[in-house]
């Protein structure tokens, strides 16, 4: 007669499933741990030394290099800037830039964006991929290209300003000969044309991004409205805009934070930083870094505050968001 052998009992059997549970939940956290490693690497590990360089006085790149000792100055850089007038003058050019960039570009992104959901498929696909041509076109590449149309001699706003009858240019701007006209010598120009090329290559985003929260708006609602007799502006600001409120929300913080951080175009477009009175935080924090003389730490410390200003606004917005899903 045989007798059956127990057979020993496995750990995989012997799990509960709490514990089972417990494995399952920390996979997506290991899923992105190589991300987190990543970020940190590329994003966290920066930050923190522009953050520790605020608290030093350094002035050449022997000390970047640990050839010199670095002179500890505790907030003596923040200080420094807070007491400059220079420092308020650039952060009023920086949030009036700013808030006239996001205004225009999240207008002209939501106009373009309702217009593509009113056409075809393919009118949409085709105007899309030429609007995304924009977008997808480099800020350098983009800005060269517009820094040749407003070229004093042979660019093309100056080509059609000549083309202009004598005097009708004579009688609207006080003068008809063009050629030599400088278009970025004057700051209210300047910051005209820098506005023209931001909002050009910024609302292709805000349009494609309003185009898809439009998608996802009921059609009834749309069909019920205009049966009430709702216009288009009504329906609009009734309808369409408290339900895509977040995705709106969330255009207006991206573009805060891109527009307060413009540096590309504002180079190029200037030559260099030169024209100091045209100043924003970006390029005012480059200018005191690696002008001659260089004053590293003070670039940092400006660069350590426009960042402490786009975390607010952050944080601003997110407030409101968690506000208002408290309300709902």
């Amino acid at each position: 007669m045989t007798t059956l052998t127990e057979v020993p009992e496995t750990s995989a059997a012997r799990e509960t499933p709490a514990r089972r549970r417990r494995r399952v939940d920390r996979l997506p956290y290991l899923l992105l741990l190589p991300c987190l490693v990543i970020i940190a690497v590329l994003l966290l590990w920066p930050l923190g030394q522009v953050v520790a360089m605020s608290f030093f006085r350094l002035n050449n790149v022997r000390q970047l290099r640990g050839d010199r000792e670095w002179p500890w100055v505790g907030l003596g850089n923040y200080t420094d800037i807070l007491a400059d007038p220079f420092f308020w003058t650039v952060l009023r050019n920086t949030v009036l830039f700013a808030a006239a960039n996001v205004a225009l570009t999240m207008v002209l992104g939501t106009l373009v964006g309702l217009l593509l959901n009113r056409l075809g498929k393919r009118m949409v696909a085709f105007v899309a991929s030429c609007v995304m041509l924009a977008w997808a076109t480099p800020a350098l590449t983009g800005t060269i290209v517009w820094k040749w149309i407003f070229d004093d001699t042979s660019g093309l706003v100056t080509w059609l300003f000549n083309a202009l009858p004598v005097g009708l240019s004579q009688a609207l701007f006080g003068r008809s000969e063009w050629t030599g006209y400088g278009w970025f010598n004057s700051p209210l120009l300047f910051f005209a044309i820098l506005t023209l090329v931001v909002v050009w290559h910024s609302f292709p985003f805000i349009a494609v991004s309003v185009l898809a929260g439009l998608k996802s708006v009921p059609s009834e609602l749309h069909e019920a409205a205009r049966v009430d007799g709702a216009g288009p502006w009504k329906v609009f600001w009734q309808i369409t805009f408290p339900l895509l409120r977040p995705v709106f929300g969330i255009l207006v913080v991206l573009s805060t934070i891109w527009d307060f951080k413009v540096f590309t175009q504002y180079y190029v477009l200037a030559g260099g930083t030169q024209d100091r009175p045209t100043f924003m935080l970006s390029v005012y924090s480059y200018a005191e870094a690696f002008s001659p003389p260089p004053k590293y730490g003070l670039g940092a410390a400006i660069a350590v505050i426009l960042t402490v200003i786009l975390l607010v606004v952050t944080g601003i917005y997110v407030r409101m968001v968690l506000k208002q899903e408290e309300d709902a």
